[in-house]
């Protein structure tokens, strides 16, 4: 098993929402609070870094300076605002005044000019005709990111989920004139759609579904994508054991909530998140594969840097990560340790990044967060 995704019905709902509504606290240098209508003590928290870039010129402010939230937000303010977090722990929905549309090909920000290119996407000359399309499409205020599905897309199908997003967009802009704050102005796709959305790539073999109502609305979803070559890769379940059952998902769900995981060839690395930071530590265990002291602990620590970024991804564990690999004199041993790790990260869909080597041997790394983790999730 490599990843596990829930739905929650109170708060991930609301992620990619976008609603208008008006400042209320806002606190000096830090945040703003806007009220969406979610509730008493449910105003989305707005961070400085998500003021977009027509507010930072509205407020005569250059993007890279530091600058108070107070310049570009006042209270009383109405802002258009997208959830861009649901909760985590006792922290409110984050939001962010950078709107973005995600469809197949496809990341529209009608308030952000940038442009980018999946990291998944290798090819230079691949590359290159994506990036000219995008700069044809879009006006130089707004921004557009080519998503790792656009890799092979004609450009009448690019085109088109271009249009498609643009045309959304159009129908949010009018609804916000005519509306009064709070209101809810779009609805995001919800699980089941964007998770079709965003991960329906030639490397998915069979998607396996046992509930009909589902089943039913991801085939129709695939002809709205225009994705009826796929259609054949979705069966649904009818087995009599349940789907979890039959395939042992129960059980590695709760070999995942454990604080230790053993190494291939010996050895284990033990697990701690805390609210700071997540700290893993390497064990040689009674790794006896290879003779020499230096050659068992080098191979542990190769194990366990191909280990950890599969754990960090399974566990949905974000934020700052300690690692402490078995201490090695070997400096290329060290350099191959390393080459490996980020080699690993990199094949994460979130975010990841080997940050440096501390003075005391630990390893730091980074990985963006975009949801509680496992642990936090499904334990108390």
């Amino acid at each position: 098993m490599a990843e596990v995704d829930y739905e929650s019905h109170s708060h991930d709902a609301l992620v990619g929402n976008i609603y208008k509504g008006t400042a209320k606290d806002v606190l000096s240098g830090l945040a703003a609070f806007i009220d969406v209508g979610l509730g008493e003590g449910e105003n989305l928290f707005l961070s400085t870094k998500e003021i977009n870039t027509a507010l930072l010129k509205k407020s005569n402010i250059k993007r890279g300076e530091n600058f108070s939230i107070q310049k570009a937000v006042q209270p009383g303010m109405q802002l258009i605002v997208q959830v861009k977090r649901g909760e985590i722990g006792s922290k409110n929905a984050q939001g962010t005044t950078k709107i973005s549309l995600a469809g197949r090909f496809w990341i529209f920000m009608p308030k952000d000019n940038r442009m980018g290119i999946s990291r998944r996407i290798g090819s230079s000359k691949e590359r290159h005709r994506l990036k000219k399309l995008a700069k044809s499409l879009k006006r130089p205020e707004e921004g557009l990111i080519a998503r790792t599905a656009a890799k092979g897309a004609t450009d009448d199908q690019l085109e088109r989920d271009f249009n498609f997003l643009l045309g959304t967009w159009k129908g949010i802009e009018e609804k916000a004139v005519k509306s009064k704050p709070p209101a809810l102005l779009y609805k995001g796709p919800g699980f089941v759609r964007a998770y079709l959305r965003d991960r329906m790539l030639n490397d998915i073999q069979k998607i396996l579904v046992d509930k009909k109502s589902v089943y039913n609305e991801l085939m129709q979803y695939l002809d709205y994508l225009h994705l009826a070559n796929f259609k054949d890769r979705v069966e649904f379940y009818t087995h009599r054991k349940p789907l979890f059952a039959r395939y042992g998902i129960e059980e590695m769900i709760q070999q995942s909530l454990d604080r230790s995981v053993p190494l291939k060839g010996g050895g284990n690395i033990v697990i701690e998140e805390t609210e700071a930071l997540t700290a893993i530590d390497v064990n040689t265990g009674r790794n006896v594969r290879f003779r020499g002291q230096g050659e068992a602990i080098f191979n542990t620590n190769m194990a366990a840097a191909v280990e950890i970024p599969k754990q960090l991804r399974l566990r949905k564990i974000s934020g700052i990560i300690i690692v402490d690999f078995v201490d090695m004199l070997n400096r290329d041993h060290q350099k191959k340790l390393i080459q490996v790790l980020q080699t690993e990260l990199k094949k994460d869909r979130v975010s990841s990044d080997y940050v440096d080597m501390t003075r005391l041997g630990l390893a730091e790394i980074t990985r963006k967060r975009t949801s509680e983790s496992l642990a936090d999730m499904l334990t108390d």
